[in-house]
């Protein structure tokens, strides 16, 4: 019997690529960049497909991460995000079939060119006040709804948790534990949407060993940055993301 992978050797030029940003991103820069992982592989995949095959390369990929961040995460902040997210996760899985990823896609771009563009305008300052817990609430479901959609969820969570301030460190290391739980529990609905086939699961295990590589760069990154190049990479990573994301929600065909 032939195992069923995809062979396509462009898929391949854009998914390695794609999962080795995303292993840098999740463990060195919060999620920033890793926005991109998808729609870089939906050059060659659909958007669905691209999602269900990174699955399990999350997986392992959260795993390193919290092993390598076990101390070093926001216990209250953390308490806080998880049940904010999970709600996102269900309203995801409750309009996956409704919604179009690329609208999702383009609407998280927009939002998060918005977000850069009031924080280059109105500069933050010392004294500034964090954002209040319901706007840390709206977004942190929408980070948890655009994470199910289309593995998006950084942008959203980001325009949150960057007014908070936290070292790099404590930044990673308690988005690498959120994401972990979000994309655990993404398993079941993406099982009852009927992505977790046999295809994309053996696509994603030739895609697996270039996770820990990933990952072990973006430790070392985060473990050695100083605060203020880590959140001018997040911002550029952001800044990238929203182009893409808009790019191919509203103007690519």
């Amino acid at each position: 019997m032939t195992f069923p992978v995809i062979t396509d050797p462009f898929f391949y030029a854009v998914a390695i690529p794609a999962v080795l940003l995303l292993g840098i991103s999740k463990s060195g820069f919060g999620a920033g960049f890793g926005s991109l992982a998808v729609p870089m592989m939906a050059l060659a995949v659909t958007v669905p497909q691209a999602a269900a095959i990174l699955m399990p390369v999350l997986l392992l990929m959260d795993l390193l991460g919290i092993a390598a961040f076990r101390k070093d995460f926001d216990r209250r902040l953390l308490a806080f995000l998880i049940p904010c997210s999970l709600v996102g996760v269900v309203m995801g899985a409750l309009l996956f079939r409704v919604l179009s990823a690329h609208l999702v896609s383009g609407i998280v771009g927009v939002f998060t060119l918005l977000f850069l563009a009031q924080r280059l305008v109105f500069p933050p300052r010392p004294g500034d006040a964090p954002p209040p817990r319901a706007a840390g609430a709206v977004l942190t479901a929408l980070s948890g709804f655009t994470s199910f959609i289309a593995h998006a969820g950084g942008p959203p969570l980001n325009a949150y948790l960057i007014p908070l301030r936290l070292t790099p460190v404590a930044f990673t290391a308690t988005v690498a534990y959120l994401f972990f739980v979000v994309n655990l529990a993404k398993w079941v609905p993406y099982a009852w949407l009927g992505l977790i086939d046999l295809r994309n699961m053996a696509t994603s295990l030739m895609l697996l060993p270039i996770a820990p590589l990933g990952v072990w760069i973006g430790v070392r990154i985060a473990r050695r940055i100083d605060p203020l190049w880590f959140y001018r990479f997040i911002y550029f990573g952001m800044l990238l993301a929203g182009l893409k994301l808009v790019w191919d929600g509203f103007i690519a065909p």
